[in-house]
Parts: structure tokens; C-alpha cells; sequence
């Protein structure tokens, strides 16, 4: 039970952006509560050993790192480490009968290489070269930005200082820019990609779903890149919990809170536990979970909730499976982003099926080998032995598929989803897979309906709603952490500049309770 009945500050919800603001009130000298309901703060960051008497402590959910300021590491000073991984992606392909693929990574000149073998010429390569550069420059200028008080549209404009790619980014469907610069298929297609990890639309959607999502993947650090947590995901949210009650914070688990009564200056939150109810009171509450969840405590209308459209899929081999590709080393392959059946026309195609209500047949999907940057993850003897780990997450696989069956479902689209990768392995993906004490294959599917029970996201949507460009709209408020409730704020994904790994909402919540 908490050891108060008033504090300055209640925290619903120790996900990492609940975490993160606690940890930065706390040090403002704010007497700070956050109230868990599960037994274990992290939320969906964490990292658990999901296969019975194997020694392997998988990010679970969430698995890399590109959103968090070195800001919010440094000012909480935080113990915690991330590694830059060698090689971007590998994306495999059949051409003219032939295995090949695109790698990219590993030097320039390696890269353009690699460009050169799958297209012929030097042309796309110079096309991807200043694509990127033009994202870089934006990614410079936007992400600083992440943690300031929101800009106006028309201030963000000027400051990435650049009318063309403003347009690309912000104004034109993606699809535009993808096809305006580049000419091959498999190219166009691993552009795309980070346009739709978690979101469900078409290259040309007029409501530019898509553009947002590629914003909030390319602009990570003020670079794009996206970076492997030393000691997975729970070594990361660890850090935040210490940081935390270091500062002087209380975290509370496996306390749920029901309720939130407030008359806009002060507060009170009703919660359970497994044998006992109490209530709090606070100046203000801070609400690290979904904008449906804050309505239900408030008794406000809820929004309509976003629907998650991705399969995540965890496994651990005993060995790292050979490519039909000779050229490319598989320990080069899958510790960048293997893509698959990502092409450009691929992904319009699973796009089209999805939306009229089929799995795709080819369904498209990219996997990360964690434990070739970090083997930190593996006990020592399956590091010793050549485990290792893969995390794959699907796309285009909407909620609304899984609806009337979700456990067949899950079993047909994984079925589906490995075939798909056999197609590009010397060896079945099956003949990899460690088993468990049990003897069964050490392998784990989430649809959006498991992360919408597991984690209460609201139709599996792992931004918790429609990203937001980050700029300020109608009613966003200083911060885009504010609500209809004065001393109420939104301080997880949902917020405006939510979504991710990032500690953003959890930072800009905190500077918005103490008027900065």
C-alpha cells in the first residue's frame, strides 16, 4: 500500500514514460506515487525469459532503440548503455532465377557495391544516398524539437528550413516521394517499410498515417538510427525505476487504478490490489496508458481506439540458418533488418488482401538478431553454444483479422510468415529453433488482440493511437500532454510525440507539471 494518502504527484501506469516522469518530478522535489498494476514496472518495454528453463532474457515487445534523448539519459543519469549495429538491412530477393538480395551497411562503398549487384547501375544508390541525406537533415532539426514546447506547424516548417522535403514528409502521401526517386521495386520497398511498422495503410494514404509513422522512424537521435539496448529493454526501464526511487519517488505494483475524481486543482484516484482498495489524492495525475484508459477512469467518452496491425514473434535458435544468398553472411544478414517480402508491389498486395478482410498470402515481415550485438542477453552457455535470438514482426496484419478466431488466426499468419522466410534459407528456419525444458520449439506469436490483453493496448496498437505529426493542432496544449482536466496529463504514447521507445511524453509531462 502507498506509505501516504497525499502527494504532489500520482503517476497511473510504470511503463517507461511514467518512469521517466516520476524520476523527473521526483528530483524537482515532488512527493511522487506511481501506481503499477502488473507486478513489474516496464510496461511494454521489458524483457522477460518468455521459453520455460532456457536461459534467454528476450525483449519481449518492444526490442530497439531510436526515439530516447541522450538528453533524458543524461539528465537522470541514467546506467544504461545502448550498441550500433554494423549493418542496416538485408533484404533477399529472386532475380532472373537467382538468389541475390540488397545489403546495406558494412562502408560505403560496400553498400553502393551491393546497390550496384541487385539493380545494375550506380543510380539507385546515388537516389538512396540523397533520399537519406535529406532525411538526415530533417531528423537534425525536428527531433531537438521532441522535448521544447510544441512548435507551431509553420515554426517546425522553418526551422527544418527545406520547402521540398517539408512537402515530401509532411504535406504529399510518402508513396510520392518513394516513387518519384526511385525506380526499382525491391529499393522502393525497403524505403516503405519504416512508413508502416505498426500501421496499417497504403503508400498513398490521403490521410498520411504512413508519412508519420516514417517521420517518427527516421528521426531518431537526430539521425534515424535505431540502436540495440545493451541488456535488452528491461535493462533500460531497470534504469528508469532505480533513477526513480533514487530521486525519492514511491513505485507501487500490482496496484490498479480504477477511478480519477478531479475538480481541475486537486485529485483523487481510487485503486485495488489483490486483496484491498484505497484512494490517493494528488495536485496532479499523470495517466502512463492509453487515451481510452483515461477515459474510462475519468468517466469522460472515450476516443475511438486505433487498430494495432502488426505480429510479433520472438525465437530463439541454436544456430543462425544458412542463406540461399551464398554472397552475404547470415551473421551480416540478421544483425541488420532482414526484410521480408517487402517490395514495393509486395507490400501494396498484402496491403490490398488485409483490407478485404484476408491474411496476406505472402505476408510481409523483418526480423533482428539482438544477440549478435549484445550476447549479454544469452546466459553464458548458450552464448558459449552459438545461440540465438530473433525477433520478427509482422506487417499488415490488421486486428479486425484476428477477430473471429484469433488463436487459428495467429497460427495460420505464422505459418505463413516462416514460409516466407524458408523461401530465402538454405536450411527450414524449424531446423534452428531450440527447445524449451519441455522439449517444445522455443518460438512465441503476439497478434493485436494478445497485446490489447496482455498490455491493455487499445486494439493492439503499439503507438496506443494515430501517431501525430509533431507539431501543434487544435487543443494540443504547451505540451501535447494536456487533457479536458487541468491538472490531469497524458503522459504515454497517446500523447502528441508518443509512440515509440522514448521517454518524450514522460519527460514533457513533467516539464508541463512544474510550468516550464
Amino acid at each position: 500500500m502507498p506509505a501516504q494518502q497525499v502527494y504532489d504527484t500520482v503517476i497511473v501506469g510504470g511503463g517507461h514514460n511514467g518512469l521517466v516522469a516520476a524520476a523527473y518530478l521526483a528530483r524537482a522535489g515532488q512527493s511522487v506515487l506511481v501506481l503499477e498494476r502488473l507486478d513489474h514496472t516496464g510496461g511494454a518495454a521489458v524483457s522477460t525469459r518468455p521459453f520455460e528453463g532456457v536461459d534467454a532474457r528476450l525483449s519481449r515487445y518492444s526490442y530497439l532503440v531510436s526515439l530516447l534523448p541522450q538528453k533524458i539519459v543524461d539528465e537522470l543519469g541514467l546506467r544504461f548503455a545502448v550498441r550500433k549495429r554494423n549493418v542496416s538491412s538485408y533484404t533477399p530477393v529472386v532475380r532472373d532465377g537467382r538468389p541475390t538480395g540488397l545489403l546495406v551497411g558494412g562502408g560505403e562503398e560496400r553498400t553502393r557495391a551491393a546497390f550496384r549487384r541487385l539493380t545494375g547501375s550506380d543510380a539507385e544508390y546515388a537516389a538512396w544516398e540523397e533520399f537519406y541525406g535529406m532525411t538526415r537533415r530533417v531528423a537534425e532539426r525536428v527531433f531537438p524539437t521532441l522535448t521544447e514546447p510544441l512548435p507551431t506547424a509553420a515554426a517546425l516548417r522553418e526551422r527544418v528550413g527545406d520547402d521540398a522535403a517539408w512537402r515530401a514528409l509532411f504535406e504529399e502521401p510518402i508513396g510520392v516521394a518513394v516513387e518519384e526517386r526511385f525506380t526499382d521495386d525491391l529499393v522502393r520497398g525497403v524505403v516503405l517499410t519504416d512508413a508502416l511498422i505498426g500501421t496499417f495503410a497504403d503508400a498513398h494514404d490521403p490521410s498520411l498515417a504512413q508519412n508519420r509513422c516514417f517521420l517518427y522512424h527516421v528521426i531518431g537521435g537526430g539521425t534515424g538510427d535505431w540502436d540495440v539496448p545493451v541488456g535488452g529493454m528491461g535493462a533500460f526501464t531497470d534504469a528508469l525505476a532505480d533513477a526513480a526511487r533514487a530521486a525519492g519517488a514511491e513505485i507501487v505494483t500490482g496496484h490498479e487504478a480504477t477511478a480519477l475524481r478531479t475538480d481541475g486543482s486537486a485529485a483523487e484516484v481510487d485503486f485495488r490490489t489483490g486483496t484491498d482498495e484505497g484512494t490517493v489524492a494528488a495536485r496532479h495525475v499523470l495517466v502512463n496508458a492509453s487515451p481510452q484508459a483515461l477515459a474510462a477512469l475519468t468517466g469522460d467518452v472515450a476516443p475511438p481506439p486505433a487498430e494495432g496491425a502488426q505480429l510479433k514473434v520472438n525465437m530463439l535458435l541454436t544456430r543462425l540458418p544458412r542463406l540461399r544468398d551464398t554472397a552475404v553472411d547470415p551473421r551480416e544478414a540478421f544483425a541488420g533488418t532482414f526484410h521480408i517480402g517487402e517490395g514495393y508491389g509486395e507490400l501494396a498486395a498484402a496491403y490490398a488482401q488485409a483490407l478485404s478482410g484476408q491474411l496476406p498470402a505472402a505476408p510481409p515481415s523483418e526480423i533482428y538478431c539482438h544477440s549478435l550485438t549484445d550476447p549479454s542477453i544469452l546466459g553464458p552457455d548458450l552464448a558459449a553454444r552459438g545461440y540465438q535470438t530473433l525477433t520478427l514482426f509482422g506487417l499488415h496484419t490488421p486486428a479486425r483479422l484476428f477477430a473471429d478466431d484469433n488463436d487459428k488466426t495467429r497460427e495460420e499468419l505464422l505459418a505463413a510468415t516462416l514460409a516466407q522466410l524458408d523461401a530465402h534459407l538454405a536450411e527450414p528456419i524449424a531446423d534452428c529453433l531450440a527447445t524449451d525444458a519441455q522439449g517444445r520449439p522455443c518460438i512465441e506469436a503476439k497478434t493485436p488482440l494478445d497485446l490489447e490483453r496482455d498490455l491493455r493496448l487499445p486494439g493492439g496498437n503499439i503507438f496506443h493511437r494515430a501517431l501525430a505529426f509533431p507539431y501543434a493542432e487544435v487543443s494540443t496544449g504547451r505540451w501535447g500532454v494536456e487533457t479536458a482536466h487541468a491538472n490531469v496529463l497524458l503522459c504515454g504514447a497517446g500523447a502528441v510525440r508518443g509512440g515509440g521507445v522514448s521517454g518524450i511524453p514522460g519527460h514533457n509531462a513533467a516539464m508541463a507539471v512544474l510550468g516550464l
